[in-house]
């Protein structure tokens, strides 16, 4: 589990697997959908996400050079992992939301 853990640690990096589940995206495409996502800590998750073996980066021979990510294979596993946590995450908000008294 501690493993696990490790790889998806950080605060964007389950959310970058999110969106990635819908095919590849350039860094700015994944900056815009995240405000509060600076271009720094956007360049350091994708990086470590890279080396843990999750998302592939591809750099397009062209001018102005285009870079876009992508889930590989592993990454794809994991996220098909997490689907049942999330789904566990949803129904837990959806219990607190009718536990909150009226006000």
């Amino acid at each position: 589990m501690t493993a696990a853990i490790a790889v998806i640690d950080g605060k964007w990096k389950t959310i970058l697997l999110w969106l990635l589940e819908s095919g590849p995206r350039r860094p700015g495409e994944l900056r815009r959908s995240l405000p509060g996502l600076t271009e720094k800590v956007l360049t350091q998750a994708l990086r470590e996400m890279e080396v843990d073996g999750l998302v592939h980066r591809e750099v397009h021979d062209e001018l102005p050079l285009k870079t876009e990510y992508s889930l590989t294979a592993f990454g794809r596993e994991l996220s098909e992992a997490l689907a049942p946590l999330s789904d566990w995450g949803h129904r837990r908000l959806a219990k607190l939301t009718n536990a909150q008294p009226a006000s």
